[in-house]
């Protein structure tokens, strides 16, 4: 156990999804995985194992921003053995090109800043999904006809950002999206040589002002968590 994960040895898969929300990762574990088991409710953020299609799958909660998702993610690395991680989660487009519901796929992370930064120090480390990873959910979103965008996010420390200008700059930059958690994702990915990826469902759009009401936040991006469980395992059949 860690302090923050109560799981015993051997609960978690080598395989994990991390939607940001602890219902989103209850609704998840209980709509796609067989014989789900609850291996982790300590301070609420919830955390289940299966299987899908016989594959060993935990679908772990990660809080919101990359402090958070950094705590989580480590534990899971390091204690539990962890291999593939995989962001599920929603974020806002910034293209006018993306639309409400579209699955992004991101191919790299900008930031400002993460938890990582006083490691790199003056360095402007550059962290990407895997790219078997991301072939993988690009190949299955073709497939099923899905509304898909691959390309690079912007992993903001803020949720009610006063940066106009920094999001013009992002757009001007062919960014397609922003949200909280990847960058930080993909560092710890890199440093601990894992795989790593967000599959992200756009929710809100910052140049329309459109937004997905509240519970298709939690449970209506069936698409993105259908993309990242076939991602994971494209390779064992």
């Amino acid at each position: 156990m860690t302090p923050h994960i109560r799981a015993e040895p051997g609960q978690i898969a080598e395989t994990v999804l991390m939607p940001g929300d602890p219902l989103r990762a209850r609704w998840a574990a209980e709509t796609f995985l067989d014989a789900p088991e609850l291996v982790n409710d300590v301070r609420g953020m919830l955390g289940f194992t299966g299987t899908w299609r016989g594959h060993r799958v935990t679908i772990h909660g990660s809080g919101m921003g990359m402090p958070s998702l950094s705590i989580y993610a480590n534990e899971l690395i390091a204690t539990y053995g962890a291999k593939t991680l995989i962001r599920i989660g929603s974020c806002g487009a910034m293209q006018a090109h993306v639309a409400l519901r579209d699955v992004i796929l991101a191919q790299t992370a900008s930031s400002l800043s993460t938890p990582s930064s006083g490691i790199f120090r003056e360095i402007a480390f550059a962290p990407c999904a895997d790219f078997g990873l991301l072939r993988s959910a690009a190949d299955a979103a073709s497939r099923r006809g899905t509304g898909v965008h691959v390309g690079g996010i912007y992993s903001s420390d803020v949720f009610y950002d006063e940066r106009p200008d920094l999001t013009e700059i992002m757009t001007r930059h062919g960014i397609l999206a922003v949200e909280m958690e990847a960058a930080e994702l993909y560092n710890l990915a890199a440093r601990h040589g894992c795989r790593a990826l967000a599959v992200l469902t756009v929710s809100d759009h910052l140049l329309t002002g459109e937004a997905l009401p509240a519970a298709d936040r939690q449970t209506g991006f069936a698409e993105m968590v259908e993309i990242a469980l076939e991602a994971a395992f494209a390779s064992a059949g």
